[in-house]
């Protein structure tokens, strides 16, 4: 069955980006007792970049034990992010953003 209610909402700062984070842990279960979790990161306002997704919004259906093993949603988007900013597409689209405009 699947549980689009009882989400498990938290914003952060990730290199001066705010993020909100929702994360519900129990997002569909089966009758063998296994399942997935659900997880969306999205900038504020909407529409920034992130490393994860050029819209700023990302969903992301991972099991439960992953998240859990990194500390929570938080850690697990922490370490997600470090790691997708890691490649030369976010950085060179990162140097550019934060470039200033002179005409």
């Amino acid at each position: 069955m699947i549980d689009t209610d009882n989400y498990e909402i938290s914003t952060t700062d990730w290199n001066g980006i705010t993020l909100e984070i929702r994360w519900q842990p129990e997002w569909i279960s089966y009758d063998d007792g296994t399942g997935f979790a659900h997880l969306e990161v999205e900038s504020i306002p909407y529409g920034t970049p992130i490393p994860v997704s050029e819209t700023g919004y990302k969903s992301h259906f991972v099991h439960s034990e992953a998240v859990n093993r990194l500390g929570g949603p938080l850690n697990y988007v922490e370490a997600w992010l470090a790691q997708a900013a890691r490649s030369p597409k976010w950085q060179q689209a990162d140097m550019a953003r934060r470039q200033l405009a002179l005409f």
